[in-house]
This record gives structure tokens, sequence and C-alpha cells, in this order.
């Protein structure tokens, strides 16, 4: 997966981040709340060419290792997969409903005009 590009035996600390920049190995000191920004400093010269498509990092043993970059980023699940969708029911026109002259109120109201004269 990864191959070695310089055997530097780089021995770490816990406090501080390594990195490869420029053929060389840095440290800064981690990120703590209340505590100001550290400055880098050099560890080690590699004294190697870095090619841009290779990720470069120091490795458990302290040297320098790198990878190859993945190129275009990793593929990404489709929206929904896996889970059924329910196809939609198609549109109807709503149907108005139309009230005969005469109807409803003015009959209940008749009627009970009605009984009232009664």
């Amino acid at each position: 997966m990864a191959e070695k590009v310089a055997k530097l035996g780089v021995s770490r600390e816990k406090d501080f981040m390594y990195y490869v920049k420029d053929g060389g190995v840095w440290k800064v000191q981690r990120k703590q709340p209340g505590v100001p920004k550290g400055r880098p400093e050099k560890v080690a010269d590699g004294g190697f060419q870095m090619d841009t498509n290779y990720i470069y990092f120091v490795d458990r043993d302290g040297d320098v290792a790198r990878a190859k970059r993945a190129v275009g980023g990793q593929k990404r699940k489709k929206a929904g997969r896996g889970v059924a969708k329910k196809k939609k029911a198609p549109r109807t026109k709503a149907k108005k409903k139309v009230k005969a002259k005469g109807s409803g109120k003015k009959k209940a109201v008749a009627k009970k005009a009605k009984k009232r004269r009664r």
C-alpha cells in the first residue's frame, strides 16, 4: 500500500503533530484550548523530491512513506439506494359539488317555519 521513501527514524513526542513538506519532516505543537499557536520546527531533512501524485506522511517507524493519491475522490452512494420508492398514484381532478337550487338550508328553514305556525 505505502512505500518507504526515506529512512529517518524520527522519534515522536506525544504533544506534537508531524508532517512532510518540501522533502523534510516538520513538527508543530498540537492545538490546545488556552494555549497560543505553536511555531513549526524542522526535525529532519529527507533529501527527496516530492511528487504531486502521492501523499507523504511519517509512518510508525519515524520514516517517510508515500501512498498513491486518490484522484477524483471516493464514489458516493446514490440517493435512495436500498430503499424501495413508492410510486405515486396519478393525480385526478377533484370534482366540484354542485348544489341544486332551493335545496339545503332553504328547505330546513321552511320546515321549521311550518312547525312554528301549528
